[in-house]
């Protein structure tokens, strides 16, 4: 999913360096006639590596350098000296990004503070030079061995993003504009569905100059585990977040049946998500008086803590961030 300078979803090319060839030389000196073979061996190809970057938040570095080639090794030389190993090539990623093969789809590895940096193809070994191959029987031998051949291929980089409480809701619950208010993030904010098209990363500011992250990703519709809406692109992010706040309007028509098509959303994705902490916010809570909101709570679900609450009049957001932090810390 890309837009404007977010991308969390790219296919790159890379290819190893080749191995350097050994060499067949034969020694040669003033009054010795008949030098024994002295070949090197090649150099070792380049790997290509793939490493986190702590600047990085998007992969928006690799949308316009998709090649990534590894320098070849240098071939052997006389006097027994290795060629020089190719230069390594390195691809700089954010935390959380996962590799995979573009043909089979396959996860290779992930990026994350606990692995750092991973070779995404090894550069191929160096031929071994003629002097490995001196026998009592042939002693001076005339061949040597090849390098090993570079290793290509595409990979596929996808990106979850790293943060503690992620927003879950139908589009138009209002997520953007909570996210406005408690962050100083600028998520685009109308009043038609979709609007918001890329995840957004908002830091909450807390007492004592804590913080905490919040993301806004695009608004879910029933069938989005299947791909209907943006699908699987947006659902992935949610995997990352600690604690879910699950958004519905109180203009809902039934907030019983909203919450549960949301979470069996994240269950048809991914059951894991049903375990992570999660809290309901009634949004847009303004336009209810104390005998609404009384009324209302008879209709809210079980087995959820639920606060009402107001971005655009501020009602609410003071317990809201006091209960965050608090689910966050426990």
């Amino acid at each position: 999913m890309t837009e404007g300078n977010f991308v969390d979803y790219i296919k790159v090319y890379a290819s190893s360096g080749k191995g350097g060839k050994g060499s067949t030389h034969l020694h040669r000196e003033k009054y010795v006639a008949k030098g024994g073979p002295d070949g090197g061996d090649g150099g070792r190809g380049g790997h290509v590596i793939v490493r986190a970057n702590s600047q990085l938040w998007t992969l928006f570095s690799l949308k316009f350098k998709k090649h990534f080639r590894a320098e070849h090794g240098g071939d052997g030389g006389k006097q027994c000296s290795t060629g020089k190993d190719g230069e390594d090539v390195y691809v700089e990623v954010p935390f959380g990004t996962i590799i995979k093969n573009a043909d089979t789809n396959e996860v290779l590895f992930e990026i994350t503070p606990e692995n750092p940096e991973q070779i995404l193809i090894e550069g191929g070994m160096g031929g071994r030079g003629n002097h490995h191959f001196k026998t009592s029987t042939n002693q001076t031998p005339r061949f040597s061995q090849p390098g090993i051949d570079a290793i290509d291929g595409w990979f596929q980089l996808e990106l979850k993003l790293l943060a503690d409480v992620g927003l879950v809701g139908f589009p138009n619950a209002g997520k953007s504009t909570l996210l406005s208010v408690v962050t100083s993030a600028k998520p685009k904010i109308a009043d038609y569905a979709f609007t918001t098209l890329k995840p957004n990363l908002g830091i909450v500011e807390y007492r004592d100059f804590q913080t905490f992250v919040m993301a806004d990703i695009p608004g879910i519709i029933e069938g989005a585990a299947e791909g209907k809406g943006l699908g699987h692109r947006f659902l992935r992010h949610i995997e990352r977040n600690s604690t879910l706040l699950f958004m519905i309007p109180a203009d809902s028509k039934n907030i019983i049946e909203e919450y549960a098509i949301l979470l069996n959303e994240l269950k048809q994705h991914n059951p894991e998500l049903l375990d992570k902490r999660r809290l309901l916010a009634v949004s847009k809570s303004d336009m209810l008086d104390e005998e609404l909101k009384t009324e209302l709570k008879k209709e809210l679900p079980k087995g959820i803590e639920t606060l009402f609450i107001s971005s655009v009049a501020q009602q609410g957001l003071v317990e809201l961030k006091d209960t965050l932090w608090k689910m966050l810390n426990e």
